[in-house]
């Protein structure tokens, strides 16, 4: 009965052939050490054994030629066509005698195969030697060679494997390829091009498994020069055809970022398989074409020939994430389950991301506990999810049953902290780390770096950049940006202005720029900002991005400068960056804010694609403004065309309700509540602020109290002071008092909360309280952000502080606002002496009130623009009282239309009377 070898018979075949050689031959021939081959086995063997099989090998070489020309990269060994009985040794004497020894011996052969097989299979190194010095016995075939090639390859003996190739007196195109294959795979890949090379010049070509090889050395150290070269050669040799071949270029082309090239190629292909399918909807994704991703997979499922695997999910699912398709991304799921792949674990854990993007907790939870496999990347994953709902006891709850942990379950921990305003608790979870020799990243540096942001303290963000430059991570985009971001929130501009002018990184220079911008107008220097900017201009040197040109739109806004506002618009519909969502929105915002509402209107109706952010710009707007109605009436629209309104909407449509021309509180406690139930959106505290304003505006303190009382969780500063300003607004001392005794508690070194309870007293003439107030904070070092006032005139920003004398024309200022304020006393204005917080003499409140910052600002504004144009104030904080009143008898005296921005939003004061109804 014929039998085929394996290890087990492969012994026994052996044994039976001791008949034939000496026990000395048989020892030297299965049992010599292990050495590479050195030359070919004839000048091995003792003369009679050569003699012996001389006959048996001349046509070798010949027998297994027709495989090298065609076989693949993984060479399989050819059946012998006889199979040799291993139970009668005489049956082999007498085949030998009858000339079919070379039958026997194909068995033989094939036993070998068998073996580097199964050495492959279970990583038995000592195995392969040990048939690779049987090898070195035999004459030398290519086909074996290249199977001991294939095999070392495979076992990681990268050296061992080229050491047979060498010896190789005549390589094939299998020989080459399965050598370039497996160093471009192993970061091997300039080796495999030399290989690849000397291939070529050695006149041997290469087919379409070669192509595949070459290329994914390509793809791996992303040589497109070569790459595009080995595109023409297989166009030369007509492998184009080939689906390997074309989804290799694909992956080539895709991972340099030119999908168009992608999608030319796919669309040429004669016949596609799943890879091609699914390398041109990962390039879609890339591309972020996320809609054009999702209709290659509807045309995919109409191919009957294609069934989706796990890949085709994954990729699809984070086509949905990075979109927001909700109901695309459960189509997707849907489908997972009719394939069977939601208990893939790859799928398993791209739904969770998923469902953490597009759906709710509850959902990310019953889709973790249903699944049978988990790995750390799922576990990670929860830990990410809870802390983007903004559960960080959960978070710290699953991060502590996690079974394996590794760096980046700790940094998705630590970037969670940041992302939750937790800086503290960051910080506390990065000394763990180091004290306990965790491995650190860049992203673990990065994190911890915006924890220092988040604190604001110039003491700890010195150190941890001591700690960044001892640890020696060199130059590094993201650290460097985020230390420039540290730089900016801790208020050390002058620092972050010698990092930002040697700054060494190019592919940086982007966030460096936008971070500087943002740092200027966050630490009250939006003059610099434009300075900034206006530099780069005539430099040549601005940055023109998406991010730079948001960046720069914002900056335009917080100043009100809209002449460069619209410069910098032209220059994106320049550029074709109208379309880019993001930068729509900032042009919005910025249109809005610089008082030209109807061109914020156009812009918005002008996009091609809106999102949610540009709704809730459009009614950002129109509160600015104090369009409460109109504010309302988009946030009907938005309903009537199935916007799904998120955290901020209702933050914004609720403060809407307070600046209605009607009492409409029933209305939006409605809203409130409907929050939770029709929506599945929890109230946070930014939404409890903005009703207990609404509250507040219509008198209805005690309710409001009522409400902070019984919040589900512990009331923020915030929504307290929101009450506190009602408060001062209504003239209630009584709750006022109480309500700044929970400020206090939750905030005892908030500047800001002593200016407030300050003015409360101050309202109501209990001046004494008001100036032990003011000396608490003298003592505890307490200062309040200065107020600031500016106005651009001829492009340049002119800013003033109260009794600020700094300005080159300030003594033609002073002069102009002695006379506007006698011709303003004459028709009616009496100076409000109330709103001064200091116990001093009638006379030098006085002069303290006629020297505030918005009255300089006017005035110069006054001065330096032309009869019956509007003057355009911007003011950091809220305006006072007496300013507000000033500004309304200015109106009347110089028949000039006056508007302010201040912090609460728009003011337009015209013949004697204000657009905010001398209620803000």
């Amino acid at each position: 009965m014929a039998t085929v070898l394996d290890s087990n018979s492969f012994t026994r075949f052996s044994s039976s052939y001791r008949f034939i050689l000496s026990p000395s031959l048989f020892h030297n021939f299965f049992h010599c050490p292990l050495k590479p081959p050195q030359r070919p086995l004839t000048s091995l063997l003792h003369s009679t054994t050569t003699t012996l099989f001389t006959p048996l090998f001349k046509d070798s070489k010949s027998h297994h030629a027709h495989h090298s020309s065609a076989s693949p990269i993984y060479v399989l060994p050819p059946s012998p066509q006889t199979y040799v009985s291993d139970s009668n040794p005489s049956s082999l004497s007498e085949a030998s005698r009858d000339g079919d020894f070379s039958a026997a011996l194909d068995s033989f052969v094939y036993g070998l195969f068998n073996l580097l097989r199964l050495s492959a299979r279970h990583s038995d190194i000592e195995l392969a030697r040990a048939v690779h010095a049987s090898v070195v016995k035999l004459e030398e075939d290519t086909y074996l060679g290249n199977a001991l090639i294939v095999a070392y390859l495979k076992l990681g003996l990268f050296s061992d494997a080229y050491n047979v190739f060498l010896d190789l007196s005549s390589p094939d195109v299998v020989s080459y390829t399965a050598l370039i294959s497996g160093f471009s795979k192993s970061n091997r890949e300039d080796t495999a091009l030399e290989l690849f090379l000397h291939m070529r010049n050695s006149g041997i070509e290469p087919n379409e498994y070669s192509f595949v090889a070459i290329l994914t050395a390509c793809i791996r150290i992303m040589h497109l020069d070569l790459g595009l070269q080995i595109h023409n050669l297989a166009i030369k040799m007509g492998f184009l055809d080939s689906a390997f071949v074309a989804n290799a270029l694909m992956g080539l082309y895709s991972n340099c970022g030119y999908y168009d090239v992608v999608f030319k190629l796919f669309g040429e292909m004669r016949e596609r398989d799943i890879a091609s399918w699914n390398t041109v909807i990962a390039a879609a994704v890339k591309e972020s074409m996320h809609d054009a991703a999702l209709q290659l997979f509807r045309d995919m499922q109409a191919t009957d020939a294609f069934k989706i695997d796990y890949f085709t999910l994954s990729t699809l699912l984070t086509a949905c994430v990075e979109s927001v398709a909700v109901m695309e991304g459960k189509q997707v799921h849907a489908h997972a389950i009719k394939a069977g792949f939601e208990s893939n674990l790859s799928v398993g854990n791209t739904l969770v991301g998923f469902y953490t993007k597009c759906g709710t907790v509850d959902d990310v939870v019953s889709l973790f506990e249903r699944m049978t496999v988990r790995d750390v990347i799922t576990w990670t994953e929860m830990v990410t999810a809870y802390m983007e709902f903004g559960l960080v006891d959960s978070a710290l709850r699953i991060f502590g049953e996690m079974p394996e942990k590794n760096p980046v379950s700790y940094n998705a921990l630590l970037s969670g902290f940041c992302q939750n305003g937790e800086g503290l608790k960051a910080l506390q979870l990065f000394l763990k780390l180091v004290e306990h020799r965790v491995e650190l990243t860049d992203f673990s540096l990065t994190s911890i770096i915006s924890a220092c942001s988040l604190l604001a303290d110039y003491r700890v963000s010195k150190q941890i950049h001591g700690f960044v430059l001892k640890f020696g991570f060199g130059p590094n985009v993201c650290i460097e940006a985020a230390l420039l971001d540290m730089y900016t929130r801790c208020g050390r501009m002058e620092d972050a202005k010698k990092m930002f002018c040697r700054w060494q990184l190019k592919e940086g220079r982007s966030v460096a720029w936008t971070s500087m911008l943002c740092g200027y107008a966050r630490n009250g220097q939006p003059d610099e900002g434009i300075l900034l900017i206006q530099h780069s201009q005539l430099e040549g040197t601005m940055i023109m991005d998406e991010i730079a040109f948001s960046s720069m739109l914002g900056l335009c806004g917080v100043i009100g400068c809209h002449e460069l506002g619209k410069q910098i618009h032209c220059h994106v519909i320049k550029l074709g960056f109208e379309f880019d969502v993001g930068v729509g929105n900032a042009v919005i915002s910025m249109y809005f804010k610089c008082w030209n509402v109807d061109d914020a209107i156009k812009m918005f109706h002008n996009m091609p694609k809106t999102d949610i952010v540009s709704w809730n710009a459009l009614i950002t707007g129109h509160i600015l403004h104090r369009l409460g109605d109109r504010a309302l009436e988009i946030w009907s629209n938005m309903q009537k065309e199935g916007i799904r309104p998120d955290e901020i909407t209702f933050v914004l449509v609720i403060s809407a309700y307070r600046l209605s021309n009607l009492n409409l509180v029933d209305d939006c406690r409605d809203l409130f509540h409907s929050m939770r139930t029709v929506y599945g959106i929890e109230p946070t505290s930014e939404h409890y602020a903005a009703f207990i304003s609404v509250l507040g505006y219509w008198g209805l303190l005690e309710e409001a109290e009522e409400i902070i009382n019984k919040m589900p969780f512990e009331p923020t500063a915030s929504v307290w002071r929101t009450l506190l300003d009602s408060c001062r607004l209504h003239k209630n001392t009584i709750i006022g008092k109480r309500v700044a005794k929970q400020i206090i508690s939750l905030e005892p070194k908030d500047p800001s909360t002593y200016v407030l309870i300050a003015n409360l007293y101050s309202a109501s003439g209990r001046w004494h309280c008001s100036e032990e107030i003011r000396e608490n904070m003298r003592e505890d070092g307490f200062r309040k952000h200065p107020a600031q006032s500016w106005i651009i005139s001829q492009k340049n920003m002119h800013s003033f502080y109260a009794r600020d004398r700094s300005h080159p024309q300030a003594k033609d200022i002073y002069r102009g606002l002695e006379i506007l304020i006698m011709e303003c006393m004459k028709v009616g204005y009496v100076p409000d002496t109330s709103f001064v917080l200091h116990e001093v003499e009638e006379f030098q409140k006085k002069e303290f009130l006629f020297h505030h910052s918005a009255k300089l600002a006017a005035t110069y504004g006054l001065l330096t623009s032309k009869h019956g144009k509007p003057v355009r104030i911007v003011k950091n904080i809220l305006l006072c009282g007496d300013c507000h009143t000033f500004l309304k008898f200015v109106s009347i005296v110089t028949k000039r239309d006056i508007f302010l921005r201040d912090s609460s939003g728009f003011h337009y004061f015209s013949g004697g009377l204000c657009s905010c109804k001398d209620y803000w």
